[in-house]
């Protein structure tokens, strides 16, 4: 792709008159705009009622605007908006730490707030460097984590993330991800072949010496919705152990309840030395947050962590209530149970339909990927399908780093009959778009 040259333009002096618009960087998945939205369902200004199943991307965990998250926001915006955290602290954030002790591993007793992913993804970055003295980072295949260098230079769920403005981060390589399905493989065969090429990448590019963390997604989220196999994380934790090497897990999209456990992990045996969380944990508001050992945190230098707006206090307020919701109201077994609802329908919808070579998910993380006939990717079917379905008022989202996949994502308290009703719109955009079988 050549970049287009910069002309500077000035204002008009004539009229005097100048606007501002949104940048054209920035593209929309669909024309909505928002009048109002409360649980599954988002209210346009046209007036049309939408079922979202994108939720923010994996943000709205607790439905839109729900109730308490709304309540201890407002309550909270009375008492104080913005007391940075390393002047001041506020109650909201030391509420929100002590919950959070109750679900994080075992062993990951120290917190540090951020705003976003990407942030707290760099904050995780940092400290494994300063805790092992080594330079490198390896991450894999097909992985998100965020818009910032540091942030961008580990994502490879597509170039459009990574692409015209180089130079990247030094010191970070990319390992190959089990991608069983891309390779044609069985699940076994992807883990043993992504190990041993990431024990020779240990060998031939990055030496255990100089190698600071891995860093992985539970359920690879932008890269195509694709959970991680636990074996292959258990031999991550086992390859980290055994070379003094940080584990990362990022579970910005896939924690809080996504993959119907607390953290998309735990369907492993293995316990990571950093966990990253952001996304659902405050059902809309930003923040984020990276947490690790006492010991481990404890090697981060005076001055490595902090932010002007990190732990905000009315984000940390809507946080406290978020978890609150998540226990109260069960929605972790809701996460498992109508994800396991919504992946029999998908796979049934995909038998009925040869463009869709993979119905997956884990959870409420689920995803059609969609190829031609010669078994390639076809990004074609699968903006077809989203269109189709906003046609039928249901909105979905586009992933994979080909293009190729939709992701479905509901909150965690969408229910029996919005999982139907969902599913229903799903089989009829499908056979609007890709035909139905004679």
């Amino acid at each position: 792709m050549t970049a287009a040259a910069f002309v500077p333009r000035t204002a008009d002096a004539s009229t005097g008159a100048h606007t501002a618009r949104l940048s054209p960087a920035l593209k929309q998945a669909t024309p909505i705009v928002v009048d109002h939205a409360s649980g599954s369902w988002i209210t346009g200004t046209d007036g049309r009622r939408y079922l979202d199943f994108t939720t923010g991307i994996g943000v709205t965990s607790t439905g839109h605007c729900h109730p308490r998250v709304v309540a201890a926001a407002r309550e909270q915006v009375g008492k104080i908006i913005h007391a940075q955290y390393t002047t001041v602290m506020h109650t909201p954030l030391l509420e929100l730490t002590e919950k959070l002790g109750t679900v994080l591993p075992v062993g990951l007793d120290s917190v540090f707030y951020a705003n976003s992913g990407s942030e707290a993804v760099e904050a995780s970055i940092r400290l494994a460097r300063m805790a092992t003295g080594r330079p490198n980072i390896i991450a894999f295949h097909g992985g998100f984590h965020g818009r910032t260098v540091a942030a961008a230079t580990l994502t490879t769920a597509g170039t459009k993330f990574r692409s015209g403005f180089a130079p990247m981060m030094g010191g970070v390589h990319i390992a190959p991800f089990p991608y069983a399905f891309r390779y044609g493989w069985d699940l076994d065969t992807a883990v043993t072949f992504a190990l041993r090429e990431l024990d020779y990448l240990l060998q031939t590019v990055s030496a255990v010496a100089d190698t600071a963390a891995f860093i992985i997604e539970p359920v690879l989220g932008d890269g195509g919705y694709l959970p991680t196999p636990p074996a292959f994380l258990d031999g991550l934790r086992e390859r980290a152990d055994r070379h003094g090497i940080v584990l990362i897990v990022d579970e910005v999209q896939a924690g809080v309840g996504r993959t119907g456990k607390f953290w998309g992990h735990q369907f492993s045996d293995s316990t990571p030395d950093v966990l990253i969380t952001a996304k659902g944990l405050a059902s809309g508001f930003p923040i984020s947050a990276i947490a690790a050992s006492t010991a481990l945190m404890s090697t981060a230098l005076p001055g490595s962590q902090g932010g002007t707006y990190g732990g905000n206090a009315v984000a940390a307020a809507a946080a406290v209530a978020t978890l609150d919701v998540v226990e109260d109201e069960g929605l972790v077994e809701n996460a498992r149970l109508r994800g396991e609802q919504l992946l029999g329908g998908l796979r049934e919808i995909a038998a009925r339909h040869d463009e869709i070579g993979d119905a997956r998910g884990l959870g409420l993380m689920a995803a059609f990927e969609f190829v031609d006939d010669a078994g390639d990717a076809d990004p074609g079917a699968a903006l077809a399908l989203q269109k189709a379905a906003l046609d039928r008022d249901l909105l979905l989202l586009t992933c994979g780093a080909l293009g190729n996949v939709v992701r479905i994502i509901p909150p965690l308290v969408v229910t029996r009959d919005e999982v139907e009703l969902g599913l229903e719109r799903i089989a009829e955009a499908c056979d609007a778009a890709l035909g139905v079988r004679s």
